[in-house]
């Protein structure tokens, strides 16, 4: 389960969508969460329930705290 995420995340899902890729962005935030797949384009909406449930790993923001910690 990830705790934040924002607009133009990468966010890791339970289940593969049906082209195989697991890996989604984030399109638009809300009541509903708009994902977008990123091997095929495929839009999907989830309420948030559902998309906190399944999301299960935020790799934007692990990038950011790799950076982060490079300027130091």
């Amino acid at each position: 389960m990830i705790e934040h995420f924002e607009l133009g995340d990468h966010i890791v899902m339970k289940k593969p969508h049906a082209c195989g890729a697991n890996e989604w962005i984030v399109t638009r935030t809300g009541a509903d969460i708009k994902l977008r797949c990123s091997r095929c384009d495929r839009l999907v909406m989830l309420d948030r329930g559902d998309f906190l449930r399944s999301a299960r790993k935020n790799l934007t923001q692990k990038k950011e705290e790799n950076h982060v910690g490079e300027d130091r």
